[in-house]
Protein backbone atom coordinates (compact mmCIF):
# COMPACT_ATOMS: atom_id res chain seq x y z
CA UNK A 1 0.00 0.00 0.00
CA UNK A 2 2.99 2.35 0.65
CA UNK A 3 4.47 1.71 -2.87
CA UNK A 4 0.85 2.70 -4.31
CA UNK A 5 1.06 5.94 -2.38
CA UNK A 6 4.57 6.81 -3.22
CA UNK A 7 3.99 6.58 -6.32
CA UNK A 8 0.83 8.89 -6.69
CA UNK A 9 2.79 11.09 -4.50
CA UNK A 10 5.65 11.24 -6.80
CA UNK A 11 3.22 11.88 -9.54
CA UNK A 12 1.42 14.91 -8.10
CA UNK A 13 5.32 16.49 -6.81
CA UNK A 14 6.34 16.14 -10.58
CA UNK A 15 3.33 17.41 -12.37
CA UNK A 16 3.66 20.23 -9.97
CA UNK A 17 7.29 20.95 -10.55
CA UNK A 18 6.84 20.88 -14.04
CA UNK A 19 3.56 22.77 -14.63
CA UNK A 20 2.97 24.87 -11.44
CA UNK A 21 -0.76 24.49 -12.02
CA UNK A 22 -3.07 24.93 -9.07
CA UNK A 23 -5.52 22.29 -9.65
CA UNK A 24 -2.93 19.30 -9.28
CA UNK A 25 -2.98 20.57 -5.75
CA UNK A 26 -6.36 19.77 -4.95
CA UNK A 27 -5.06 15.58 -5.38
CA UNK A 28 -3.19 16.05 -2.64
CA UNK A 29 -6.61 16.23 -0.24
CA UNK A 30 -7.34 13.05 -1.72
CA UNK A 31 -4.20 11.95 -1.00
CA UNK A 32 -4.07 13.16 2.54
CA UNK A 33 -7.09 11.16 2.99
CA UNK A 34 -5.55 7.95 1.72
CA UNK A 35 -2.68 8.46 4.09
CA UNK A 36 -4.97 8.76 7.17
CA UNK A 37 -6.87 5.66 6.06
CA UNK A 38 -3.67 3.93 5.91
CA UNK A 39 -1.50 5.07 8.89
CA UNK A 40 1.08 6.50 7.19
CA UNK A 41 3.00 8.90 9.39
CA UNK A 42 3.90 12.37 8.69
CA UNK A 43 7.83 11.65 8.45
CA UNK A 44 7.54 8.72 5.99
CA UNK A 45 5.89 11.20 3.90
CA UNK A 46 8.75 13.59 4.58
CA UNK A 47 10.99 10.75 3.32
CA UNK A 48 9.06 10.13 0.47
CA UNK A 49 9.43 13.53 -0.45
CA UNK A 50 12.88 14.03 -0.53
CA UNK A 51 13.64 10.56 -2.12
CA UNK A 52 11.33 12.37 -4.89
CA UNK A 53 13.44 14.95 -5.54
CA UNK A 54 16.72 13.44 -4.85
CA UNK A 55 15.82 11.34 -8.18
CA UNK A 56 14.52 14.63 -9.90
CA UNK A 57 17.29 16.80 -9.64
CA UNK A 58 20.91 14.26 -8.88
CA UNK A 59 22.42 17.96 -8.20
CA UNK A 60 20.54 18.85 -5.64
CA UNK A 61 22.37 21.21 -2.81
CA UNK A 62 23.43 19.62 0.04
CA UNK A 63 22.15 22.07 2.03
CA UNK A 64 18.49 21.30 0.83
CA UNK A 65 18.88 17.87 1.45
CA UNK A 66 20.09 18.75 5.15
CA UNK A 67 17.59 20.78 5.83
CA UNK A 68 14.84 17.61 5.48
CA UNK A 69 16.19 16.14 8.42
CA UNK A 70 14.81 19.56 10.76
CA UNK A 71 11.51 18.74 8.87
CA UNK A 72 11.80 14.98 9.43
CA UNK A 73 12.25 15.26 13.50
CA UNK A 74 9.47 18.11 13.37
CA UNK A 75 7.49 15.85 11.62
CA UNK A 76 8.19 12.70 13.88
CA UNK A 77 7.24 14.91 16.94
CA UNK A 78 4.45 16.21 15.22
CA UNK A 79 3.03 12.46 14.52
CA UNK A 80 3.00 11.44 17.73
CA UNK A 81 1.54 14.62 19.50
CA UNK A 82 -1.09 13.89 16.80
CA UNK A 83 -2.01 10.00 17.54
CA UNK A 84 -1.50 11.32 21.30
CA UNK A 85 -4.83 13.78 20.49
CA UNK A 86 -6.51 10.97 18.58
CA UNK A 87 -6.42 8.95 21.45
CA UNK A 88 -7.41 11.28 24.09
CA UNK A 89 -10.30 12.17 21.49
CA UNK A 90 -10.76 8.51 21.57
CA UNK A 91 -11.53 8.50 25.50
CA UNK A 92 -13.63 11.21 25.77
CA UNK A 93 -15.86 10.10 22.94
CA UNK A 94 -16.15 7.07 24.90
CA UNK A 95 -16.42 8.62 28.57
CA UNK A 96 -19.16 11.33 27.15
CA UNK A 97 -21.23 7.54 25.80
CA UNK A 98 -20.81 6.03 29.30
CA UNK A 99 -22.03 9.76 31.25
CA UNK A 100 -24.81 9.56 29.05
CA UNK A 101 -25.07 6.35 30.02
CA UNK A 102 -25.04 7.33 33.23
CA UNK A 103 -27.22 10.46 32.91
CA UNK A 104 -30.55 8.11 31.46
CA UNK A 105 -30.01 5.66 34.20
CA UNK A 106 -29.85 8.27 36.74
CA UNK A 107 -33.01 10.02 35.70
CA UNK A 108 -35.10 6.49 35.48
CA UNK A 109 -33.69 5.64 38.97
CA UNK A 110 -34.55 8.94 40.35
CA UNK A 111 -38.07 9.67 38.82
CA UNK A 112 -40.33 10.33 41.59
CA UNK A 113 -44.28 10.51 41.24
CA UNK A 114 -46.11 12.69 43.03
CA UNK A 115 -48.50 11.11 45.62
CA UNK A 116 -52.16 12.20 44.62
CA UNK A 117 -55.46 12.78 47.38
CA UNK A 118 -53.00 14.52 50.13
CA UNK A 119 -55.06 17.85 50.37
CA UNK A 120 -52.12 18.96 49.16
CA UNK A 121 -50.50 20.74 46.08
CA UNK A 122 -47.32 19.58 45.21
CA UNK A 123 -44.91 21.53 42.59
CA UNK A 124 -41.24 20.42 41.97
CA UNK A 125 -38.55 21.71 39.97
CA UNK A 126 -34.69 19.91 39.34
CA UNK A 127 -32.39 20.79 36.87
CA UNK A 128 -28.38 19.59 36.89
CA UNK A 129 -25.92 22.37 36.47
CA UNK A 130 -24.19 19.46 34.62
CA UNK A 131 -24.93 16.02 32.82
CA UNK A 132 -25.14 14.63 36.07
CA UNK A 133 -27.30 16.15 39.41
CA UNK A 134 -26.10 15.87 42.73
CA UNK A 135 -29.52 16.54 44.00
CA UNK A 136 -32.04 14.12 44.77
CA UNK A 137 -36.10 14.89 45.72
CA UNK A 138 -38.10 12.30 47.08
CA UNK A 139 -42.35 11.61 47.88
CA UNK A 140 -42.60 8.74 50.10
CA UNK A 141 -45.15 7.02 52.50
CA UNK A 142 -43.78 7.69 55.75
CA UNK A 143 -44.13 5.12 59.21
CA UNK A 144 -47.21 2.35 59.01
CA UNK A 145 -49.89 4.26 59.43
CA UNK A 146 -50.44 5.21 55.83
CA UNK A 147 -51.87 9.11 56.59
CA UNK A 148 -48.18 10.56 56.31
CA UNK A 149 -45.91 11.22 53.10
CA UNK A 150 -42.37 11.51 53.41
CA UNK A 151 -40.93 14.70 51.58
CA UNK A 152 -37.15 14.31 51.06
CA UNK A 153 -34.26 16.78 49.06
CA UNK A 154 -31.02 15.38 49.48
CA UNK A 155 -27.66 17.43 48.02
CA UNK A 156 -24.25 15.44 47.77
CA UNK A 157 -21.32 17.98 48.21
CA UNK A 158 -19.50 16.91 44.92
CA UNK A 159 -20.00 16.01 41.64
CA UNK A 160 -20.43 13.87 38.34
CA UNK A 161 -20.58 9.99 38.73
CA UNK A 162 -19.28 9.33 42.28
CA UNK A 163 -22.06 11.59 42.77
CA UNK A 164 -24.65 10.38 41.53
CA UNK A 165 -23.78 6.94 43.41
CA UNK A 166 -24.15 8.20 46.47
CA UNK A 167 -27.66 9.45 45.48
CA UNK A 168 -28.94 6.24 44.54
CA UNK A 169 -27.47 4.84 47.65
CA UNK A 170 -29.52 7.28 49.83
CA UNK A 171 -32.69 6.63 47.54
CA UNK A 172 -32.63 3.13 48.36
CA UNK A 173 -31.75 3.07 52.12
CA UNK A 174 -34.27 6.03 52.37
CA UNK A 175 -36.91 4.11 50.86
CA UNK A 176 -36.59 1.20 53.65
CA UNK A 177 -35.74 3.26 56.44
CA UNK A 178 -38.78 6.03 55.92
CA UNK A 179 -41.67 2.58 55.43
CA UNK A 180 -39.93 1.77 59.32
CA UNK A 181 -40.41 5.33 60.94
CA UNK A 182 -42.50 8.15 60.63
CA UNK A 183 -40.03 10.29 62.59
CA UNK A 184 -37.37 12.71 60.77
CA UNK A 185 -34.83 12.88 63.34
CA UNK A 186 -34.71 8.89 63.70
CA UNK A 187 -34.92 8.53 59.85
CA UNK A 188 -31.68 11.42 59.00
CA UNK A 189 -29.66 9.14 62.06
CA UNK A 190 -30.52 5.86 60.29
CA UNK A 191 -29.39 7.33 56.85
CA UNK A 192 -26.35 9.08 58.45
CA UNK A 193 -24.81 5.49 59.85
CA UNK A 194 -25.48 4.12 55.92
CA UNK A 195 -23.91 7.43 54.52
CA UNK A 196 -20.89 7.10 57.00
CA UNK A 197 -19.80 3.68 56.39
CA UNK A 198 -20.50 3.66 52.22
CA UNK A 199 -19.47 6.86 50.85
CA UNK A 200 -15.90 8.36 50.39
CA UNK A 201 -14.54 10.57 53.40
CA UNK A 202 -14.35 13.58 50.89
CA UNK A 203 -18.00 13.60 50.16
CA UNK A 204 -20.76 14.20 52.16
CA UNK A 205 -24.59 14.78 51.84
CA UNK A 206 -27.08 17.81 53.18
CA UNK A 207 -30.22 16.59 53.51
CA UNK A 208 -33.83 18.18 54.70
CA UNK A 209 -36.73 15.44 55.59
CA UNK A 210 -40.20 16.13 56.44
CA UNK A 211 -43.29 14.36 57.14
CA UNK A 212 -46.99 15.35 56.90
CA UNK A 213 -49.53 14.17 58.44
CA UNK A 214 -52.38 13.93 56.13
CA UNK A 215 -55.58 14.53 59.25
CA UNK A 216 -53.63 16.40 61.53
CA UNK A 217 -52.38 18.65 58.99
CA UNK A 218 -48.71 18.73 61.03
CA UNK A 219 -45.25 19.12 59.45
CA UNK A 220 -42.57 17.80 61.33
CA UNK A 221 -39.19 18.21 59.96
CA UNK A 222 -35.26 17.81 60.44
CA UNK A 223 -32.52 18.76 58.37
CA UNK A 224 -28.29 17.39 58.18
CA UNK A 225 -26.69 20.53 57.08
CA UNK A 226 -29.06 21.79 54.75
CA UNK A 227 -30.45 24.62 53.12
CA UNK A 228 -32.96 26.55 55.41
CA UNK A 229 -36.54 25.60 53.84
CA UNK A 230 -39.01 28.80 54.24
CA UNK A 231 -42.69 28.74 55.51
CA UNK A 232 -45.62 30.91 53.94
CA UNK A 233 -48.07 31.45 56.66
CA UNK A 234 -51.12 33.11 54.32
CA UNK A 235 -53.59 34.23 57.72
CA UNK A 236 -50.91 36.81 58.47
CA UNK A 237 -49.19 36.52 54.97
CA UNK A 238 -45.77 36.47 56.14
CA UNK A 239 -42.72 33.90 55.50
CA UNK A 240 -40.42 32.48 58.41
CA UNK A 241 -37.74 30.44 58.13
CA UNK A 242 -38.03 26.34 58.99
CA UNK A 243 -34.91 26.50 60.59
CA UNK A 244 -33.26 23.31 62.00
CA UNK A 245 -29.74 22.08 61.74
CA UNK A 246 -27.61 19.31 62.31
CA UNK A 247 -24.50 17.83 60.67
CA UNK A 248 -24.50 16.43 57.30
CA UNK A 249 -24.82 13.12 56.48
CA UNK A 250 -21.32 10.84 56.37
CA UNK A 251 -19.17 13.07 58.70
CA UNK A 252 -19.75 11.59 62.06
CA UNK A 253 -21.42 8.21 62.88
CA UNK A 254 -22.60 9.44 66.34
CA UNK A 255 -25.30 12.34 65.45
CA UNK A 256 -28.41 13.13 66.88
CA UNK A 257 -30.88 15.31 64.99
CA UNK A 258 -33.89 17.50 66.42
CA UNK A 259 -37.16 17.56 65.18
CA UNK A 260 -38.86 20.54 65.14
CA UNK A 261 -42.80 21.00 63.94
CA UNK A 262 -45.09 23.06 62.36
CA UNK A 263 -48.96 23.48 61.88
CA UNK A 264 -50.46 23.49 58.21
CA UNK A 265 -53.22 25.84 57.72
CA UNK A 266 -55.05 26.13 54.44
CA UNK A 267 -52.56 27.77 52.23
CA UNK A 268 -49.73 27.86 53.99
CA UNK A 269 -46.75 27.28 51.67
CA UNK A 270 -43.62 25.34 52.52
CA UNK A 271 -40.62 25.68 50.25
CA UNK A 272 -38.05 23.16 49.94
CA UNK A 273 -34.84 24.11 48.32
CA UNK A 274 -31.10 22.89 47.32
CA UNK A 275 -27.91 25.80 47.39
CA UNK A 276 -28.59 25.75 43.45
CA UNK A 277 -31.73 28.49 44.40
CA UNK A 278 -30.03 30.30 47.42
CA UNK A 279 -27.02 30.34 46.08
CA UNK A 280 -28.04 32.28 42.89
CA UNK A 281 -25.54 34.59 41.72
CA UNK A 282 -25.89 37.52 39.60
CA UNK A 283 -23.60 40.32 38.17
CA UNK A 284 -23.80 41.81 41.59
CA UNK A 285 -23.30 39.07 44.02
CA UNK A 286 -25.72 36.33 45.49
CA UNK A 287 -28.56 36.79 45.57
CA UNK A 288 -30.49 38.22 48.61
CA UNK A 289 -32.66 36.74 50.72
CA UNK A 290 -35.03 39.66 51.19
CA UNK A 291 -35.13 39.68 47.22
CA UNK A 292 -35.56 35.54 47.13
CA UNK A 293 -38.51 36.08 49.40
CA UNK A 294 -39.87 39.41 47.39
CA UNK A 295 -39.98 36.40 43.99
CA UNK A 296 -41.35 33.79 45.79
CA UNK A 297 -43.73 36.06 47.16
CA UNK A 298 -44.85 37.53 43.17
CA UNK A 299 -45.42 33.51 42.45
CA UNK A 300 -47.08 32.41 45.45
CA UNK A 301 -50.79 32.62 44.27
CA UNK A 302 -50.40 30.37 41.82
CA UNK A 303 -50.68 26.51 41.55
CA UNK A 304 -47.54 24.79 43.26
CA UNK A 305 -45.90 23.34 39.52
CA UNK A 306 -46.58 26.42 37.82
CA UNK A 307 -45.24 28.20 40.96
CA UNK A 308 -42.05 26.46 40.93
CA UNK A 309 -41.13 26.82 37.03
CA UNK A 310 -42.13 30.48 37.45
CA UNK A 311 -39.93 30.76 40.52
CA UNK A 312 -37.42 29.15 38.43
CA UNK A 313 -37.78 30.73 35.12
CA UNK A 314 -37.30 33.89 36.89
CA UNK A 315 -33.63 33.07 38.78
CA UNK A 316 -32.56 31.68 35.69
CA UNK A 317 -33.29 34.89 33.54
CA UNK A 318 -31.22 36.56 36.62
CA UNK A 319 -28.09 34.71 35.96
CA UNK A 320 -28.13 35.22 32.13
CA UNK A 321 -29.57 31.33 31.76
CA UNK A 322 -26.56 29.39 33.35
CA UNK A 323 -27.42 27.40 35.88
CA UNK A 324 -23.70 27.44 38.24
CA UNK A 325 -25.66 24.59 40.42
CA UNK A 326 -27.97 22.08 40.53
CA UNK A 327 -31.27 23.64 40.81
CA UNK A 328 -34.24 22.00 42.67
CA UNK A 329 -37.48 23.24 44.28
CA UNK A 330 -39.91 21.30 46.25
CA UNK A 331 -43.46 23.40 46.77
CA UNK A 332 -46.03 22.08 49.62
CA UNK A 333 -48.89 24.13 49.38
CA UNK A 334 -51.73 22.77 51.42
CA UNK A 335 -55.19 23.38 49.84
CA UNK A 336 -58.13 25.60 50.73
CA UNK A 337 -60.62 23.02 52.46
CA UNK A 338 -64.05 22.31 51.02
Amino acid sequence: MNEQFEAKYNEILMNYLEHQDEEILYNCEKLTKEAMENNIPPEEIVNIHRSSLEKYDADMPDYIKKSFDVLLETMVGYGLAYLEHISLRTEQRALRTEIEQAETMQKTLMHADMPVGTGLDLGVVSVAARQMSGDYYAFLNAGKSGNEIGIALADVIGKGIPAAFSISMIKYALSGIAEESSNPSRVLEDLNEVAEENINDNMFITMFYGVYHKQTHLFRYASAGHEVGIFYQAESQSFSDLYARGLPLGVNKDVHYREFEKNVDPEDIIFIMSDGVTEARTEEGFIERSELLAIFEKYRDLDAQKMVEAIYEHLLKLQNFTLRDDFTLIVIKREKDV
